[in-house]
């Protein structure tokens, strides 16, 4: 078979050397390096797919969409095989960071996907019913995995309110990766992937808040989240909804409370039972402890009013105090 004149063939010696070189200095996070070398083996073998995908992940990783749209679409035009291929995945993932939403649409059919509107083929990609998933924002930081809505192969809407640190906010929709580190499994039974961050795609309006709660009851705090939902927005007991996981449980099969309502301990968790507070969030099944603290997602001329309506229909067993925006 002759691409561009040339016989197909296993890479050269000096491509592998190069290509293995520019991954170490990848990891390394030196970049430009790293750019020099691929560059170097594209050059030296032009007819292989795998250069050109080796350069698109590169860009992915500078988040130089121009670039990765361009090196990916040289990968794809040289594959031995019509579907599946992950150099297609790369080409959506660029495709929607850029907005190219016809390129995005052939990426993900290529793919194997089926994405409903083919009629307008210029529109972004909506109802393809990809379900839950979780994402971990700042991966590279101060990692926090959240739940969300998948609305394409590469785009979450945040459903969780993430903690300060992270940067980021309830509603918003983050360009994620195609790769999953890591599971986390219902008491249902359904496992869910979590993908990681590369960006912001879109940001949300809507503030983050911290308040502390006096709840007598754990119906007391779903009276809270249920009145923000209602509302449009969200409230989140960060008191039970949060824990501490190191890297290497972060990014295994891990279990989760998500949907269950129940609360327990497990051995991966390295925060502080019992312990209410951004460091320690997990409390025994048996326990309740009335000060909670709470996230809350609301503009802030509705936040105050939401609370008051909250400790009015028990004012007995509800208060809350310290109400400040952290995000």
């Amino acid at each position: 078979m002759r691409i561009f004149g040339k016989v197909r063939h296993r890479p050269s010696a000096s491509w592998r050397q190069a290509t293995d070189r520019a991954f170490t200095l990848i990891g390394d996070g030196r970049y430009e390096d790293a750019g020099a070398l691929l560059t170097q083996a594209a050059d030296l073998e032009p007819w292989l797919s795998e250069s050109w995908f080796n350069l698109a992940l590169l860009h992915k990783f500078r988040h130089d969409w121009e670039q990765a749209r361009a090196a990916g679409l040289r990968a794809v035009a040289l594959l031995d095989r019509e579907a599946g291929a992950p150099d297609w995945w790369n080409v959506g993932i660029a495709a929607t960071a850029l907005q190219d939403w016809p390129l995005a649409r052939r990426a993900w059919q290529a793919y194997g996907l089926k994405v409903p509107g083919e009629d307008v083929p210029a529109t972004e990609p909506v109802g393809m019913e990809l379900g839950s998933a979780a994402v971990r924002l700042s991966p590279e930081g101060e990692a926090e995995v959240v739940w969300g809505r998948r609305l394409d192969p590469a785009r979450i809407e945040v459903l969780s309110i993430p903690l300060p640190s992270s940067g980021r906010r309830w509603g918003e929709v983050v360009l994620h990766d195609g790769v999953p580190h890591g599971e986390r499994v219902t008491s249902a039974g359904p496992s869910y992937p979590v993908f990681d961050e590369i960006e912001l795609w879109a940001p949300s309006p809507v503030p983050t808040w911290v308040v502390l709660l006096e709840a007598a009851g754990e119906s007391d705090r779903d009276a809270l989240e249920q009145l923000a939902a209602d509302a449009g927005f969200a409230a989140e007991d960060w008191s039970s909804s949060v824990r501490l996981l190191c890297r290497s449980c972060s990014e295994s099969r891990m279990p989760s409370d998500e949907g269950d309502g129940e609360q327990h301990l497990d051995p991966h968790d390295h925060s502080e039972p019992g312990h209410p507070g951004p460091l320690g969030h997990r409390t025994a099944g048996d326990l309740w402890v009335p000060e909670r603290e709470c996230g809350i997602a609301a503009p802030s001329g509705l936040v105050r009013g939401l609370l008051d309506s909250w400790v009015a229909d028990s004012p007995d067993t509800r208060a809350w105090r310290d109400l400040e925006e952290v995000c």
